[in-house]
């Protein structure tokens, strides 16, 4: 089942953030969809919706298109879009809800307001596609790569990441959720999903946590 809708009052994003839509600004649209694997089987969707979005914008023509771990849409590190996704125990499977937001025109003082560079996709296709079409293009990647997870996991999808990653190789900071901030140099994914650093101390995994700066390494 998908939902579109033209305006988004209440939108919400990682750990409870708001974000807001006005009329006719974004492609927005919720994809559900029966999985055969338990919701706990489930913690690498959004690194695979987060790549299909990307691909599909790519192939739109927005070809600096990249994602951020594990699922903001950035082009040239100003973020175009986000994802969120949500599992629910359906029997002996689950039902993944995957919620997509992408900028399609800009919104006049949202960047000062986020205080964060913000792109939007009439900034890098022309013509600019309606955005209903924009809606179908991700949504049905989207849903190859859905099915795609389901059947095979996130293992068919780690050379994706290290092609689409928006810091691939590069230097991070990044804050854990319990305040800490960890360095180290991005070195692809773990087998669930989780972000991957080389630290001085070795690699290490995070699951929980914000990417805050990237430099070249």
């Amino acid at each position: 089942m998908l939902l579109a809708a033209n305006v988004q009052s209440a939108g919400r994003g990682r750990r409870g953030r708001r974000w807001h839509s006005p009329a006719g600004s974004g492609s927005l649209f919720s994809l559900a969809l029966p999985m055969r694997r338990p919701a706990a089987q489930l913690g690498g969707l959004p690194i695979v919706a987060g790549l299909a979005a990307v691909r599909a914008l790519r192939a739109l023509g927005a070809v600096e298109a990249a994602l951020k771990w594990p699922n903001d849409l950035l082009v040239r590190g100003a973020k175009l879009g986000g994802i969120l996704v949500q599992t629910r125990a359906q029997g002996a499977g689950s039902t993944a809800v995957v919620g997509v937001g992408i900028n399609h025109v800009a919104v006049s003082g949202l960047a000062k307001r986020l205080q964060r560079g913000v792109a939007a996709l009439e900034q890098f296709l022309r013509p600019l596609p309606a955005r209903n079409a924009v809606i179908g293009a991700v949504a049905r990647e989207l849903l190859t790569a859905l099915r795609a997870f389901d059947a095979e996991g996130l293992a068919p999808f780690h050379g994706d990441w290290d092609e689409l990653h928006a810091f691939a190789g590069q230097r991070l900071r990044v804050r854990l959720a319990d305040g800490r901030v960890l360095a180290g140099v991005a070195d692809g994914l773990a087998a669930d999903g989780a972000l991957q650093l080389r630290t001085r101390a070795g690699l290490r995994t995070v699951r929980e946590g914000r990417v805050m700066l990237a430099r070249p390494a």
